[in-house]
């Protein structure tokens, strides 16, 4: 089964932590580019972190909070979350870049279900 499956999310505080997961499976993992998108309520889904062969891009707004790796061995994703702000609520989806701009949603052609970040205060 090709897929991708988010986990980790939560309540949490401001300023605390959270790491999110997302496990893949059903495809050759090594061969793909990977990204976490955020969608809040009302707002369009947006890039936060895009991992390639070379370098993980992260979005300005969570440059030095968030942090984004991949495991070979384990076929999955992370994102550790640090200083978490209310405005980081949103639904956290992981997503298989397949071509085109990266910071656009249609660019990739797997996602997982999303997993909730809320942050308090």
């Amino acid at each position: 089964q090709v897929q991708l499956v988010e986990s980790g999310g939560g309540l949490v505080q401001t300023g605390g932590s959270l790491r999110l997961s997302c496990a893949a499976s059903g495809f050759f993992f090594d061969l793909y580019a990977l990204a976490w998108f955020r969608q809040a309520p009302g707002k369009e889904r947006e890039l936060v972190a895009h991992l390639n062969n070379r370098e993980t891009i992260y979005a300005h707004s969570v440059q030095g909070r968030f942090t984004a790796s991949r495991d070979k061995v384990k076929r999955a994703m992370f994102l550790q979350m640090t200083s978490l702000k209310p405005e980081d609520t949103a639904m956290y989806y992981c997503a298989r870049y397949v071509r085109g701009n990266y910071y656009h949603p249609a660019a990739f052609d797997l996602w997982g279900q999303g997993t909730q970040v809320t942050v308090s205060s």
